[in-house]
């Protein structure tokens, strides 16, 4: 029966079978050779075969074949079905034109920044911001370095940049709020908005 969701690294391997019959190394090295890494988690191997295992359960893939060389231990190779075809074609104009609410892990720590004094926050998101700016920094590199590739094959580098660039907008802003006091609060200011809320 084939599956009626997909996740983002189960669209990439239906992705990259659809451009050739490949073993999970295969896979992983082709993740990582063409920066896909960079929006699919392909660090934990196990993850990666347990994908496979479903679009295999779900009829999407089929085992081409299996071989074994003196360098390496048995390989599987697995290859699209037509049923993998449709089925790549459906999730990947859901995920383009359907937002779906994600629950990344900044946000739900923002909601509880206010247990934090505000200089242990601004700290927390100076280094923070620190980190950011590298990895806009990373996405400029990578995309001045692949400037004479077709511009559709870079759409999720230029996506990321503009996501990372507007967050660091946005860090710099409410440390800036912080560090001059702006943004301030106190348990005293919070309890009693707490009770605001629950009086309402």
């Amino acid at each position: 029966m084939a599956l009626d969701r997909g996740s983002p690294l189960a669209l990439t391997v239906l992705a990259l079978l659809r451009y050739r019959p490949l073993h999970p190394y295969g896979i992983q090295r082709l993740l990582k050779q063409w920066g896909k890494d960079l929006v699919v988690n392909v660090g934990q191997r196990a993850g990666l075969y347990r994908t496979i295992d479903r679009l295999l359960e779900g009829g999407l893939i089929r085992v081409r074949e299996t071989g074994r060389d003196q360098q390496y231990p048995e390989r599987t190779v697995y290859e699209l079905t037509d049923e993998g075809e449709a089925a790549l074609g459906k999730w990947l104009e859901e995920m383009l034109s359907t937002p779906k609410q994600e629950f990344p892990q900044f946000p739900a720590a923002l909601t509880n920044a206010l247990l934090l004094a505000p200089e242990a926050l601004a700290q927390a998101l100076e280094q923070r911001e620190r980190a950011v700016a590298r990895t806009l920094a990373d996405l400029d590199a990578t995309l001045a370095a692949e400037a004479g590739l077709p511009r559709v094959t870079m759409l999720e580098v230029e996506y990321l940049r503009e996501m990372t660039a507007a967050e660091t907008r946005w860090l710099r802003g409410v440390i800036d709020d912080l560090r001059a006091g702006r943004l301030t609060w106190s348990q005293e200011s919070l309890e009693g908005a707490a009770a605001g809320w629950e009086a309402s």
